[in-house]
């Protein structure tokens, strides 16, 4: 059986967002043409941010998949790092801020920005 590498953005038991890669299995169909399971999913929107968009520390509202259709994505995390995804790569958003917690801007989530000459075309699709 082959997989699919999905890389997740989620919140730590600290409190901090981090990336981890997680395999999704290719059970089903054919070996010319190998599947996942079929998954729910809560409907999707499309968004174009302009060259010099740049967002604040903030948590994901929902767990989505985030698909770069155009454009370069950047994530940066609270302890510095970041992570950049181009066309046909995607991460899936899960960093939902810790049940009970408030939001702490120097704490929780991840910022995002775009990179380069071109706007940034992202799919978002929800779970």
């Amino acid at each position: 059986m082959t997989h699919f590498t999905k890389v997740a953005l989620y919140t730590g038991a600290d409190g901090y967002a981090a990336f981890r890669e997680e395999t999704v299995a290719l059970g089903e169909g054919t070996p010319q043409s190998m599947l996942s399971r079929v998954f729910a999913s809560g409907g999707y929107q499309l968004r174009m941010s302009p060259v010099g968009f740049a967002s604040e520390f903030h948590c994901t509202g929902a767990p989505q998949w985030v698909f770069i259709l155009g454009g370069v994505m950047e994530i940066g995390l609270q302890d510095g790092s970041v992570r950049q995804f181009r066309p046909g790569e995607h991460f899936y958003s899960a960093d939902l801020l810790p049940a009970g917690a408030t939001f702490e801007a120097k704490r929780h989530g991840h910022r995002s920005r775009q990179v380069g000459p071109d706007p940034l075309v992202t799919l978002f699709v929800r779970d």
